[in-house]
């Protein structure tokens, strides 16, 4: 089986990625290159091809022929819908057959619209145009709903996808994950002492400080509760997280930020609670966040301003 193929414009590129899928090489090459000026192309030459090329390349949308050997692209298109991280990226179906039963089985699966070969280059563009351009609308909304609006970074929604998301790959994958909780000591004490104003501030500044901290692009810092913040970091091994979390408690604490309700440190400190773990079967990850959070627990109940950890 012919691996698949990829034509990269340009390594910065900003263009949209479109996805071509054909067990017919001629007609990948007449829409590659009608295409290629535009956006950046991917193409498939089987189902199974073009499953792996949407896992590893992500394209904002699909050109999906439906007539291919074993695997056609109803299946194909199946397989994406029932995909919660794919079942978003638009696809359009194209075949040599005029059928209105075959158009509505399309629509029933989830395909945005339907382009009769041979194609019209003009319309192929048109309709590839008009779907991007709902998708980025589209992607705005789902961004502008995944923010934090007091500190600008991830909610606890968008936390809570990623987390699904990390963790099934952890589970297909074999590897580790290890899941972050911090906590501001004292925020009550702060926001009685220097009002709720000053509170936010001091969220804002350790919010940023979480996101400085994070090196990889897989990495999700997000505020999901009021002074509570949760760190993903998949492929991420106890000791590595146990050294990350410790960094970061040092780094907040080197604010400097005046907290005289805080007796102990008189600056705002954090504490953390760390859990890692290799998903097996029948685990879920709701057995990692409650151990981070029991990490958490004993670290205020020890003293506050530390980190524990504990690897299942």
């Amino acid at each position: 089986m012919p691996s698949v193929t990829k034509n990269m414009l340009a390594s910065t590129s900003t263009k949209s990625r479109v996805l071509i899928v054909d067990d017919v090489p001629a007609n990948c090459r007449v829409l590659m290159e009608s295409l290629r000026s535009d956006y950046d192309i991917d193409i498939a030459t089987s189902g199974e091809q073009a499953l792996e090329a949407v896992i590893v390349n992500q394209p904002d949308l699909i050109l999906l022929d439906i007539m291919m050997p074993s695997m056609d692209g109803y299946e194909v298109c199946s397989r994406l819908k029932q995909d919660a991280t794919l079942q978003d990226i638009p696809v359009i179906f194209f075949t040599a057959k005029n059928d209105k039963d075959d158009e509505a089985r399309g629509f029933e699966w989830g395909v945005v619209d339907y382009i009769s070969k041979p194609f019209y280059i003009p319309i192929v563009k048109a309709r590839i145009k008009t779907h991007l351009e709902q998708k980025r609308k589209r992607d705005l909304l789902v961004k502008l709903a995944s923010i934090d609006p007091l500190t600008g970074i991830p909610n606890r929604r968008h936390f809570t996808d990623v987390f699904d998301v990390e963790w099934r790959r952890a589970k297909r994958g074999g590897s580790s994950i290890s899941l972050m909780l911090v906590d501001v000591d004292y925020f009550k004490q702060y926001n009685d002492t220097y009002g709720h104003s000053a509170g936010d501030d001091c969220l804002k500044q350790i919010a940023q400080g979480l996101q400085r901290s994070l090196k990889r692009p897989g990495d999700c810092a997000a505020r999901i509760g009021g002074e509570e913040f949760a760190i993903l970091l998949p492929e991420t091994d106890a000791l590595g997280a146990a050294i990350m979390a410790d960094r970061i408690r040092i780094d907040i604490e080197e604010l400097n930020m005046p907290h005289n309700g805080s007796r102990e440190y008189g600056r705002v400190t954090v504490s953390a609670g760390v859990a890692t773990t290799t998903p097996g079967d029948g685990m879920v990850r709701q057995t990692l966040l409650n151990a981070a959070d029991e990490m958490l627990y004993q670290a205020k109940e020890r003293g506050r301003n530390q980190v524990l950890g504990r690897e299942l």
